[in-house]
């Protein structure tokens, strides 16, 4: 199940006119025996909210005030998140004669027009304070508070990810929240601007529309979705057209395989650093010691100290902590079964939370071999969010092979990685170039669509990147790297071995020379075959096609060098 919890707005949402209906609720308990949360989400005070609505228990946890107090209807217990608002500040609005005016332990609330006499205060008392609308209603929280932080707050209470949330709204203050969940959804009356940037808009409003989207989330837990949620992919390379390799943000499971010393561990680095910067979890079985310093997660274990399951949970219980398990201290024929004991407990915890979004097995020919029976780990019908690494796709378990979707093969033979997985899962092996692929290059075939593998260049990790920016910034190329200014006549022959030395050569160079090789789009060229940026590549290609003249195109190109690589002190 993806989709945990459900985050609802209360008035316009789940409300209409202050009131929900019997169907609303119905639908809300309706959920709850699905085994998901509900949080109430709402720009109310808790004793206005009580006073409307007192079946509060039938949310797991209220955000109230715009996202300022948090109240557990089971221990009723409340939480302020903030500072309460300064009584200056208060008796200013008062004095200005601003009615209605509503202040509650965090917020101070009234109408439009009032916006005015609200600012004119905050300013002439210096305080950092903003302004948050919705449909006609004026909010005043302090600066970084509104529902998304609310939200944050009660799923780290609770132990779940936004990535596992579809929030539900209605109004301008909704925005934060629906742009933190992983899906966001507007009912038929939301501000054309939330429905704008929602995944979903239903087609009934306020209550009605909350009840279509439960039955939806109950039914499929809005797969049908999937092809909209595209600002959630993983970015794990560049292909041959310079377009984003992409993985889909859930569902998917892949195969990473090569020959010894092809980059593996190179090209896994990358994607768990890509993956968290997306704020996903992940969970690294590390057989080998191949991930020991590995910024994005918690190292756990090396050559004398074994990691304990239980330690592995701990960390794993934070949504915003990854964990890296190094198994170098235990003996070669005992890191099965640690991954035998652990690995069920992490499918335990992914059912209850959704985390880790991805648990990687490396060393999967040794962790699962080709003798492995999956029934002694009871896998679910369909696991998910599995990156599986191996020297030897032929030596691992097939009921594993099985559920891969998509096959990365690098290294000297990519054909015959490719031809020993289609082997071993009883499949036709697809046509692949023979050659040997460079460092960074991969092969990747997406085996259940009937699509032809396909090339492309992955992302170096922050190590390598740092390494590359140093040798193409200021290292020295060789001379058929280099870059050389000649001009239409070849008068001249001036060589650029990097890129601060470009950037000078670009700057002293006349205009008929530098346009020449402009307009032959020799700039591009050279930063994607010698330099190996396509990003860069393609903002020169821009600048090469937009008709500018020699001095706007040369800072465009000096900017675009200079947003990417520093130069030397």
């Amino acid at each position: 199940m993806r989709y945990l919890a459900l985050a609802c707005d209360y008035d316009g949402t789940l409300a209409s006119g202050g009131r929900v209906s019997e169907e609303a609720i119905a639908a809300l308990e309706y959920l709850r025996t699905s085994g998901r949360r509900i949080v109430l989400v709402t720009g109310r005070r808790l004793d206005d909210l009580r006073g409307v609505f007192p079946q509060l228990e039938l949310f797991d946890r209220v955000v109230a005030e715009n996202g300022a107090v948090l109240f557990d209807p089971r221990t009723h217990e409340e939480r302020l998140l903030c500072e309460p608002p300064p009584e200056a500040f208060v008796d200013a609005l008062r004095a200005a004669g601003v009615e209605p005016l509503s202040v509650g332990r965090a917020i101070v609330a009234t109408w439009s027009p009032h916006e005015g006499a609200v600012l004119e205060a905050i300013k002439r008392l210096g305080l950092e304070l903003q302004l948050i609308f919705n449909k006609g209603a004026v909010m005043v929280l302090p600066t970084g508070v509104n529902k998304a932080s609310g939200l944050e707050a009660v799923l780290a209470d609770m132990g779940l990810s936004a990535h596992n949330v579809v929030a539900v709204g209605d109004a301008e203050n909704d925005h934060a929240m629906l742009g933190r969940c992983e899906c966001a959804v507007a009912v038929a009356d939301a501000i054309p601007k939330l429905k704008e940037r929602a995944d979903l808009v239903t087609g009934k409003a306020d209550g009605a529309g909350v009840v279509e989207l439960v039955g939806k989330l109950a039914d499929s837990d809005l797969a049908e979705l999937e092809p909209q949620l595209t600002r959630h992919e993983v970015a794990i390379g560049v292909g041959e057209d310079g377009r984003e390799v992409r993985l889909p943000p859930y569902g998917v499971n892949v195969l990473l395989a090569g020959t010894s010393g092809s980059g593996k561990s190179t090209f896994a680095t990358s994607f768990l650093e890509r993956l968290a910067v997306a704020d996903r979890q992940f969970c690294v079985i590390d057989p080998e010691g191949d991930y020991p310093k590995l910024d994005a997660g918690v190292v756990l274990g090396d050559e004398d100290a074994v990691p304990r399951a239980d330690a592995v949970l701990e960390v794993l219980a934070h949504a915003d902590h990854s964990v890296v398990a190094n198994l170098l201290g235990l003996s070669i024929e005992n890191r099965p079964e640690f991954f035998e004991a652990l690995f069920p407990r992490l499918l335990e915890l992914r059912t209850r939370t959704g985390r880790p979004h991805w648990i990687v097995v490396d060393e999967t020919h040794h962790l699962l071999p080709s003798s492995w029976d999956p029934a002694t780990l009871m896998l679910p019908q369909r696991v998910q969010g599995l990156l599986l690494i191996t020297v030897h796709p032929d030596q691992v378990s097939r009921a594993v092979l099985s559920v891969v979707d998509l096959i990365v093969a690098i290294g000297k033979s990519p054909r015959d990685t490719l031809a020993l997985f289609s082997r071993t899962v009883g499949q036709a092996a697809p046509p692949a170039e023979p050659e040997e692929l460079e460092a960074g290059e991969a092969i990747g075939w997406w085996r259940r669509t009937g699509s032809a593998p396909f090339w492309f260049r992955s992302f170096p990790p922050k190590s390598e990147r740092r390494r590359h920016v140093r040798k193409y910034a200021e290292g020295e190329l060789g001379p058929d790297k280099s870059f050389y200014f000649r001009g239409p006549d070849r008068k001249l022959n001036l060589r650029a071995q990097n890129l601060m030395l470009f950037v000078q050569l670009a700057e002293g160079v006349d205009d008929e020379t530098w346009t020449f090789h402009l307009r032959q789009g020799h700039y591009s060229g050279w930063f994607r075959t010698s330099i190996k940026d396509e990003s860069l590549a393609a903002a020169a290609a821009e600048v090469e096609a937009a008709g500018l003249d020699p001095g706007e195109s040369r800072r465009r190109i000096r900017a675009a060098i200079e947003e990417r690589y520093t130069a030397p002190a």
